[in-house]
């Protein structure tokens, strides 16, 4: 699993010119399933992502976590982060899951991140074309791949 993790002001995703879901202060999560990802890759990358300390403290120091602030989090799946761009000019995405793969571990995502932090999650509709709005707070972005856990 490849995620980008974003601090945001605020986040939307809409729809057809619809918003479909919002969050004020928290994390915005880009994810990106492969075929050979599991529930180990999402304990790991849940518990990684809700305590990352990307947020100021009194002092203003990047020191406190979603948990800690008690911030909202929205979950997007976007298959284009296992693009490979190797040869050519046209992405390739063969290491990108279908959807009979990705759909049930993304959902997987969502829950367990649901359950540890105990607020559902927003997030966007699996496979549709979605637009996503965002104000980066920092702006501060971190990418997270399981594949470098160790």
């Amino acid at each position: 699993m490849k995620t980008v993790v974003q601090r945001v002001k605020r986040a939307s995703v809409s729809i057809n010119d619809k918003i479909t879901s919002k969050i004020n202060a928290g994390l915005l999560v880009l994810i990106g399933i492969e075929d050979s990802d599991g529930q180990e890759d999402i304990d790991w990358l849940v518990k990684k992502i809700v305590n990352l300390r990307v947020f100021d403290d009194e002092q203003g120091v990047m020191n406190r976590s979603l948990l800690e602030i008690k911030g909202e989090i929205m979950i997007v799946s976007q298959f284009t982060l296992h693009a490979s761009v190797k040869k050519g000019n046209r992405p390739s995405y063969i290491r990108a899951s279908k959807p009979d793969i990705a759909i049930p571990l993304y959902e997987a995502f969502c829950n367990k991140t649901e359950e540890i932090t105990g607020q559902k999650a927003a997030t966007g509709i699996f496979g549709e074309n979605m637009q996503v709005e965002l104000i980066n707070d920092g702006p501060v972005t971190i990418v997270i791949d399981t594949k470098n856990k160790e």
